[in-house]
């Protein structure tokens, strides 16, 4: 109990700092880089997956030996089906 209000006081206060560094820039009166390092910052961590479980305990999770076997799967041998360029004097058919 007491680990949850700890952790929403945190977001809480952290969401405020970030709201007041973001209204500071947007008046652009006497604003710097700790302002500008804050909003960065915390548009940053909006963009990282705060939902992740580890890969083991995910539904549908893609197993280490599948990725092995598509890239193999995908391998090109040397050998190519693309047509062959003309040789020099063989000239093109007029159109």
């Amino acid at each position: 109990m007491v680990g949850r209000i700890v952790r929403w006081g945190a977001a809480l206060g952290l969401g405020v700092v970030w709201w007041w560094a973001v209204l500071r820039l947007a008046s652009g009166t006497d604003t710097g880089v700790l302002e500008g390092a804050v909003v960065a910052g915390g548009w940053g961590l909006s963009l990282l997956p705060v939902h992740c479980v580890p890969k083991m305990r995910a539904r549908r999770a893609v197993g280490p030996g599948r990725w092995v076997a598509a890239w193999r799967a995908g391998r090109v041998t040397t050998a190519t089906t693309a047509s062959p360029h003309p040789r020099s004097g063989a000239g093109s058919d007029p159109s």
